[in-house]
């Protein structure tokens, strides 16, 4: 990335050998916008595909297993087919910013710690309530879009030693779609032994799964609703984001699960059992986040989430038998449903105030010190390098432009 002082390096000049070729390449669905003129050019062969007769493509990068015809684009729009070979995003962040490590939210992984957090364009859901809509849903509606900054894995991984981070996390947009872009950050940072993360919806394959897991640590999935016709209505289909959950788990990354909880839409107590009875059949041990919504983006009718109904849906969580349930985006007003605790003791192993650790316990093997019980997670071998902070470190540990 270039120093603080230099320009960041335009994209709106980029060139391309493809140049010719993106002449008779569809447009978006959002028409034509300029962003899409940009990072078009942004691209390499792609890795998630197999050819099909009459120069189409099977890519299974996500979920839908897109059949893509010359020309065409997949369901995500920024994955697509010139003469039979895939091209894919390549080699640019629309998003950027080094964030506490809990924000992602991983409350299992290295407490305190900061994560290099960077995001393209583009999602294979279309979800109305995306609080990352500007870039996620850059190609389907003319309001989005975050003009793209060129950056090469070696500039990230340098930036993210910069910085201070201990993770770095694909984010913002869905990472699946990116994957070879992730990966190859990912396989730069490993080198200089960091902790990389995906930030996802879980509509997942096994073959990206695979293609991701030599590099990849940790994975988040959001779990929007355990009501098929509601994840039709988002772009995806129950059972693939379940089947999703299952695979991350069998294939032995850490695993962090969210459900945002947005009134009218997924809030009844029925769907939130339904939610936490299902994890506890893969494993008591995921941590499972509720977390408030606000309104946003096309959802602006639906009120915020009330701390009672966080508290109630944590409450659910660990009447079915979860080990780990917290309650997010309302520090300070859910009884204590940010704190992590011993699941056979009870004792208060962390303390929390949004991102910031008021009091660490769990011991350098990583077990509760008073019962000697394992806590699932990623743990730091020496607890001096958690962070301890105070509820007036909130604001320094906010997310951050990045140096």
């Amino acid at each position: 990335m270039p120093e603080k002082n230099e320009p960041i390096r335009r994209t709106d000049r980029v060139q391309s050998d493809l140049m010719p070729e993106l002449a008779g390449l569809r447009q978006p669905l959002a028409g034509d916008v300029p962003v899409s003129k940009i990072i078009d050019r942004l691209v390499v062969p792609g890795e998630l595909y197999e050819a099909l007769e009459g120069d189409k493509v099977h890519c299974y990068a996500c979920g839908h297993h897109c059949k893509i015809k010359p020309g065409a684009r997949g369901i995500c729009q920024v994955r697509y087919n010139i003469g039979g070979k895939l091209y894919v995003p390549w080699g640019y962040v629309a998003a950027l910013q080094c964030d506490p490590t809990e924000k992602k939210p991983f409350y299992h992984v290295y407490p305190g710690s900061d994560t290099l957090t960077f995001g393209m364009l583009g999602c294979d859901l279309h979800c109305s309530y995306c609080h990352n809509w500007d870039t996620s849903q850059a190609l389907r509606d003319v309001n989005a879009g975050r003009p793209p900054a060129q950056i090469t894995p070696e500039e990230m991984v340098d930036m993210a030693k910069r910085n201070g981070a201990k993770c770095l996390a694909s984010s913002y947009n869905e990472p699946l779609i990116t994957s070879e872009w992730a990966r190859a950050i990912f396989e730069q940072a490993k080198q200089e032994d960091f902790t990389c993360l995906y930030i996802s919806n879980g509509n997942a394959t096994r073959e990206v799964l695979e293609y991701i897991r030599p590099y990849t640590d940790g994975y988040k999935i959001d779990l929007k609703t355990m009501n098929d016709k509601s994840y039709r209505q988002l772009g995806a289909v129950l059972e693939h984001i379940l089947d999703g959950i299952r695979m991350v788990h069998e294939m032995g990354f850490w695993m962090e699960i969210v459900t945002l909880i947005v009134p009218g839409f997924n809030d009844s107590p029925d769907e939130l059992r339904d939610a936490a009875r299902f994890l506890r059949s893969i494993s008591p041990d995921i941590p499972w986040h509720v977390t408030a919504f606000y309104p946003n983006y096309k959802m602006m009718t639906n009120g915020n989430t009330q701390s009672d109904i966080l508290i109630r849906a944590a409450e659910i969580g660990y009447e079915e038998g979860l080990n780990y349930v917290y309650a997010g985006n309302r520090a300070g007003q859910v009884q204590g449903y940010e704190n992590t605790r011993c699941p056979n003791c009870q004792k208060t192993l962390i303390e929390r105030f949004a991102y910031v650790i008021l009091d660490y316990q769990i011991t350098p093997e990583g077990t509760c010190p008073d019962c000697s019980t394992s806590i699932a997670g990623m743990w730091p071998s020496n607890p001096k390098d958690v962070r301890i902070g105070t509820v007036d470190s909130l604001f320094s540990r906010r997310p951050r432009a990045v140096r």
